[in-house]
């Protein structure tokens, strides 16, 4: 096997190559990989003058960089930043070339003075200021401290800047037509992404020892669980006198899980699975609607509850929240579960009855774990495979 340098030989000062420190090494490669970035920002920014680009068919002199130079589109944008500035920072680029400081220094200094120097209301571009904090800091620190730099010199520039941001906060959401996923595109000022998160953050807590979620999973599950939970409190402006809500159409034989059923209307949607209607209707009111032959509505019945105001006061009561070991929800953010479904025969009695979160809920129906009540009265879970005695022996 060919050793990295051996494939792609790099000239190295020669004060290095036999020096058995790695870490000099390392040092002196970065140097001379910043050195060539900013030879390649030169010219990145010469290209981006010219309209060469529209000979590949690129959208753009970035995308074209993008594509035929094999990094990322930020990465790319970084190298034309730095190179339409570089005539302004003739101090930062000897400081680059003495190995003070790093291209990613330079990137964040030409950001600055590109911000500053396209505001009406800033002062002109103050090189060696910014360049004594380059030298003390790191590169993510350094950026950190430019924005602070760049509000003082001009506050009235940098509140233009954010409120561009809210103009332009945009969310998509998409489908998917093969399996129903839903894609969100979001983009949001540092402000509104800040409450997002601050809402989202304490809700995608690992809830327990067992919770072995990623940190996007949770996440998800995080705004999912926020969404519920307004749903289900009330806390989204009605529309024509109605609360909105999550409306399922769904035929008795779907209900019951029959074979051949088929699956269930959900609104902003595609059709969902016999599970997740059973888990919705653990806890929902319920209409009764009766269709003929020709599909024709003949009757309508009165919406009703299926665990009624009273019985959810007293599970509120007993169980204080979920009652899955190690979850931590309250009663506002949970759903009440039938231990034996209603649709099978279960009772609205509270010995049937438990307050599950809403992933917890979906655990259970979905995610096929169990829940039984011990002849004591307390709930155990049950994952979804139990196996027991020794695991089969594999092929040798």
């Amino acid at each position: 096997m060919l050793a990295t340098q051996d494939v792609c030989p790099i000239e190295v000062p020669e004060a290095f190559v036999d020096t058995r420190d790695r870490g000099e090494r390392l040092i002196a490669k970065a140097h001379v990989i910043d050195l060539m970035r900013l030879s390649l920002a030169e010219e990145a920014a010469e290209f981006a003058a010219t309209n060469d680009y529209l000979d590949d068919g690129a959208a753009t002199s970035i995308d074209w960089i993008r594509i035929n130079c094999h990094m990322t589109g930020p990465a790319a944008a970084d190298l034309v930043s730095v190179g339409e500035h570089v005539a302004e920072l003739p101090q930062s680029v000897d400081a680059l070339a003495e190995g003070h400081i790093g291209f990613g220094h330079l990137v964040v200094m030409a950001r600055t003075a590109n911000a500053l120097s396209s505001s009406a209301t800033a002062p002109a571009f103050d090189e060696r200021r910014f360049l004594d904090t380059a030298l003390e800091n790191t590169v993510g620190k350094f950026h950190h401290l430019c924005r602070h730099a760049r509000h003082a010199a001009d506050p009235k520039g940098y509140a233009a800047a954010e409120a561009n941001l809210v103009e332009n906060r945009s969310l998509r959401l998409s489908t998917d037509p093969e399996d129903g996923a839903v894609f969100l595109s979001c983009i949001l000022d540092p402000a509104g992404g800040a409450a997002v998160r601050s809402a989202l953050e304490p809700l995608a807590r690992r809830s327990g020892a067992a919770d072995d979620r990623a940190y996007d999973r949770r996440m998800a599950d995080a705004l999912v669980d926020l969404s519920m939970h307004a749903l289900d409190n009330g806390l989204v402006p009605q529309q024509a006198n109605q609360r909105p809500h999550l409306q399922v159409t769904a035929t008795l034989e779907t209900l019951r899980g029959l074979p051949g059923a088929a699956a269930a209307e959900l609104e902003f949607s595609l059709p969902i699975s016999a599970k997740t209607v059973e888990r919705l209707a653990c806890d929902c009111s319920l209409t009764r609607i009766v269709l003929g032959s020709d599909s024709m509505v003949i009757d309508v019945g009165r919406a009703k509850r299926v665990i009624s105001v009273p019985q959810r006061k007293a599970l509120n009561a007993r169980d204080r929240g979920c009652i899955w070991p190690g979850c931590d929800r309250p009663t506002s953010w949970t759903s009440g579960h039938h231990l034996v479904h209603w649709i099978h025969g279960g009772s609205g009695d509270l010995p049937n009855l438990a307050l599950l979160c809403y992933r917890h809920h979906w655990m259970v129906h979905e995610g096929n774990w169990q829940m039984v009540r011990s002849d004591e009265g307390q709930l155990l879970t049950i994952p979804p495979t139990v196996t027991f005695g020794p695991s089969p022996r594999g092929p040798d």
